[in-house]
């Protein structure tokens, strides 16, 4: 990939890849930094990148695994996933009452199927590309959907409900 490449990736890569970890993770500062340490970590290795391959992909991964070396070095996951800092960066615009509603969904959910639910419904992989990025199989993929949807529709509906209330 070419350096013209690698700029035109992350100009049109980086804000989707943000949202997509900020759901994975629940916090968009910590999703803001691993994309940016993933995409830094992709910049030395852009001559071996491949736009046909799916630089998003290794990206996500990379960007995931950061974010999950980072809890587990703190010793506080738990902390880390319940953490939202109200304040954004100046040039992040704040994110919707939709997009709180479903973090705070996805949250409630295991770290697994929470991932597995965002890489599905939000990155729109298939089934397939779901367990080759997560390394499992697709049959466990489906489980995790099909668990995942179950755990989130009564959340989902609840949230929709009081945002059409304005409650």
């Amino acid at each position: 990939m070419t350096v013209e490449e690698f700029e035109e990736f992350y100009a049109h890569s980086l804000r989707s890849l943000v949202g997509q970890l900020y759901l994975m993770t629940g916090d968009l500062h910590e999703a803001q930094d691993v994309v940016q340490e993933a995409f830094v970590r992709a910049w030395t290795r852009r001559a071996r990148l491949d736009l046909d391959a799916g630089p998003e992909a290794w990206i996500r991964t990379v960007a995931w695994r950061l974010a999950i070396r980072g809890w587990r070095r703190r010793g506080r996951s738990l902390e880390a996933w319940r953490r939202h800092a109200g304040g954004q960066a100046d040039n992040t615009p704040a994110p919707g009452p939709g997009t709180v509603a479903l973090v705070a969904a996805l949250r409630r959910l295991p770290e697994r199927q929470r991932r597995i639910a965002v890489l599905y419904y939000v990155c729109d992989l298939s089934v397939e590309q779901v367990a080759m990025e997560t390394g499992i199989s697709t049959g466990t993929v489906k489980t995790h959907l099909s668990r995942a949807r179950v755990a989130l529709a009564p959340q989902l509906s609840e949230a929709a409900f009081k945002e059409d209330k304005g409650v």
